[in-house]
Parts: structure tokens; C-alpha cells; sequence
């Protein structure tokens, strides 16, 4: 069994995103929109990123709606808080 990774400090946080254009730091994660020219360019990404984050094992908790997709991240082995996963599969 793996142990868990230790989940960032609030000044951590900022300091580890401050290299990452247009996330923000929500309740207990790591947030960014995107809006896409229309649906299909939006589902593409997302199966991008689904390929990424498998090879990461780590899997975001998105949404799409038309041509807009929402991403939200957190370590669910680190009690839902945000870890160094999350920013690595948010860069």
C-alpha cells in the first residue's frame, strides 16, 4: 500500500500555482474553466486530458456542458485536499 501524498499549504498552493494561467484555488482543490469554439473541440480535450490523467492515475472530477468544460482537482487519498498530483495533472 502506497502512502499517501501530503497534501499542499495554503502559501504552497499559491506559490505552486503562480506558474499555472487560470486556476484558482476552490474549496479544498484546484479549479479552471475552459470554453471551447463548439462541443466537439470541447470533447476532444477532454479526451486529451482523460489520457494524461490515466497515465497519471489520477482522475479529475470535470463537466461539460456545449463547448464549456470545468475541472476540478483534489487527492482523494489526502482527505480531498490538493497535492502535488494535482498540479502536476493541472500543468
Amino acid at each position: 500500500m502506497r502512502t499517501p501524498p501530503a497534501p499542499l499549504s495554503p502559501s504552497e498552493l499559491q506559490r505552486r500555482l503562480a506558474d499555472l494561467p487560470g486556476w484558482r484555488v476552490g474549496a479544498g482543490t484546484i479549479e479552471r474553466m475552459w470554453e471551447f469554439a463548439d462541443f466537439r473541440a470541447a470533447f476532444d480535450f477532454m479526451g486529451r486530458v482523460a489520457a494524461d490523467a490515466d497515465a497519471l492515475d489520477h482522475h479529475p472530477d470535470w463537466s461539460n456542458v456545449y463547448r464549456r468544460v470545468s475541472v476540478r482537482l483534489s487527492t482523494h487519498e489526502a482527505g480531498n485536499q490538493v497535492t502535488e498530483r494535482d498540479r502536476a495533472l493541472a500543468a
